[in-house]
């Protein structure tokens, strides 16, 4: 089976977490499956990181390239297609890096190890990752204009 692993996911394998499904891990090192890691992926562990709202052992330059070495993980490159695609998609929610994923998926089609519920509108196959129910990404509180 090919897999496309979403970001958070991955990090939970690389990081023994308990919140990732045994099946999930099981799933992710079969050696008979493809579990893909998007560049986009590597793209949002390196602005997080950057940002200080992720902590690595290394920074990610070295982070990643190594874990990606260690780990049963292959590189989903990104082509034109995906990148158009991930333009078209309905604005079920606006994370550039997941509706990337998504048009990834799609195209490739590949199911998505995730424990993200904004991936459940989209036109794809969902695979649960976390243990317990998956949580729903919040959504900014709306704003309101007083007129002064």
């Amino acid at each position: 089976m090919r897999v496309l692993i979403d970001t958070h996911v991955w990090l939970w394998a690389l990081a023994a977490n308990q919140r990732l499904r045994r099946d999930a891990r099981d799933l992710i090192q079969d050696p008979d499956n493809e579990v893909l890691l998007s560049v986009a992926s590597a793209w949002e562990i390196g602005i997080k990181a950057a940002k200080g709202k992720l902590d690595l052992p290394a920074p990610a330059e070295v982070f990643v390239p190594e874990a990606i070495a260690t780990s049963p993980t292959n590189i989903l490159e990104i082509t034109l297609r995906h990148v158009l695609r991930s333009a078209a998609l309905p604005p079920h929610h606006n994370d550039p890096f997941d509706r990337l994923l998504v048009a990834q998926a799609q195209i490739e089609q590949l199911p998505v190890l995730t424990a993200d519920k904004s991936f459940d509108p989209y036109e794809i196959n969902v695979i649960p990752a976390a243990t317990g129910p998956r949580p729903r990404r919040r959504r900014p509180a709306p704003t309101t204009r007083r007129d002064i």
